[in-house]
Parts: structure tokens; sequence; C-alpha cells
């Protein structure tokens, strides 16, 4: 993999994950870094789910690939928010 492709991975993972981060109600405090890694992780879930479903590869924009990304950047947030944000001191 070149530079290039991590760079647009990085990029695009973080759009994924703020994404993921509007889509979940209320305030989650996550770092920005935590982010990044979920969007990461969730573009290429979502991208390997997609190929499954055999929707990856459509006309144009592909939307069901990208409601699958956001949607389990979505569940990512709400999952470690959950688990990270309840802590009391």
């Amino acid at each position: 993999m070149e530079i290039t492709g991590i760079i647009s991975a990085l990029v695009i993972g973080l759009i994924i994950g703020a994404l993921g981060r509007l889509v979940v109600p209320g305030r989650q405090h996550l770092a920005l870094w935590l982010t990044l890694v979920i969007g990461v992780v969730a573009a290429l879930l979502g991208t390997l789910l997609a190929a499954a479903l055999g929707v990856a590869d459509t006309a144009g924009v592909d939307w069901i690939e990208l409601l699958l990304q956001v949607g389990l950047a979505a569940l990512g947030v709400s999952v470690l928010a959950g688990t990270t944000g309840r802590r009391t001191g």
C-alpha cells in the first residue's frame, strides 16, 4: 500500500467516524483518535459486508455501502461511548 492509500484511508475513516458520531444521539466523550480508528474499521468492515452482499459496485455513488459504513461507525461509537463514558470519579 502506498502512502496516498494510507492517507486516503485515514481521511475516509475520519469522515465515516464523524458521520457515525453525528448519527448517535447525545454527547459522546471519545477522543478524536478513537473516532478515527472506529471510522477506519467501520469503513473496512462496511466495504467487506457490501461486497459479501453483492452491492459494493453500483453505478454512481455506492449509497448502500456508505450507509453500511456509517451504520457500523455509529454502532462502534455508541458501544465505545457506553463503555467509556460511564465512569464516575
